[in-house]
Order: structure tokens, then sequence, then C-alpha cells
């Protein structure tokens, strides 16, 4: 078992205000961030979601937009879930919940997202094409259809997380 806290284990994404987005890799040049020419920018459209998360058509495929705030976030294959950090005093107490926290997490209605193989996390303003000097993590996640849930949980008096589950419903 993989321990999170440990330096180098976990890549954390942030945003610099604004959501953060899981780009299929295969239509990564296709996602304009806040550059284009449109009147919405591509970015203004991930803005736009309201909730925890939303789906965007990016290419041939859609994006999963990590909407509502912008915190910090980190995949954990292990528990095949996104996690984002809301408040907490340390990278260990934040890991270290996330066990217990997923056990009693209220989770909301499913959303269904298909992919087709690995995705990219990045700040929704930054260009799928520009990637190489961004802060973004490469999540592997199998083809084929997913649910998502999320769940907001506070697993101590100085803790909050958002928890946002895949679940791999159909190989592709």
């Amino acid at each position: 078992m993989v321990r999170y806290a440990e330096p180098g284990a976990v890549e954390w994404v942030e945003s610099g205000g604004g959501p953060l987005i899981a780009v299929p890799e295969t239509v990564l040049p296709f996602w304009a961030g806040a550059d284009g020419e449109e009147t919405a920018s591509d970015y203004d459209r991930a803005c736009e979601v309201d909730g925890h998360v939303g789906l965007l058509p990016v290419g041939d495929c859609t994006a999963l937009v990590l909407g509502d705030e912008p915190a910090a976030t980190a995949y954990l294959p292990d528990h095949g879930m996104f996690v984002r950090w809301c408040a907490g005093d340390s990278e260990h107490e934040v890991l270290a919940s996330v066990p217990p926290a997923t056990a009693t997490a209220q989770w909301g209605p499913e959303t269904t997202w298909k992919v087709p193989g690995p995705v990219r996390l990045f700040d929704a303003a930054w260009p799928g094409t520009s990637l190489a000097d961004t802060d973004q993590v490469r999540v592997a996640l199998e083809p084929g259809t997913y649910t998502v849930r999320t769940a907001r949980v506070q697993p101590g008096p100085e803790t909050w997380l958002d928890f946002i589950r895949l679940h791999l419903r159909t190989p592709r």
C-alpha cells in the first residue's frame, strides 16, 4: 500500500483561481483554455459549470470539469478518486483522513463520463498544447464508461475535503 504522505508520492495540481479540468489525452490539442478567438473561450465554458463536477465537449470526447472552488487536487488511484484539499493543516493529515472519510461520505448523484484512456488534470485556463510548462498530472484511466460521484466531507474540525470518485462501469 502506498503511504501517500511520503514526499513525491502524491502530485497536487492547483489553479490560478478557476476550475481544474481532466481532458482526455487524445483531444488535448482541441482544448484552447483562456486563449482562443471565440467570444466565450473554453475556460469561460468551464467556469460556467455549476457544482462540484460537470462535463464539456472537447473534440470527439468530453472533459470532466472540477468546479466549485480552486482547491489543490490529487488523484489517488488506490481509491479511484480525485481528492480536493479545501482545508487542512498538512498533507499528512489530509491524506490520512481519506480512508475513514470515504467510508462515511454521503455521495451525490452520479454523472456518466466516457473516457478513451488517460487524461491530464490541469488548470482550465491553460491550452492543452502548452502543458509542459504547467502544473498538471497524468491520470492513467482505462478506456470505458465511468460513473462519477462527489462528496464533501469534514473528517476533522479544521479539515474539509471534496471527493470525486470514478468507478469504471463498462470497459470499452
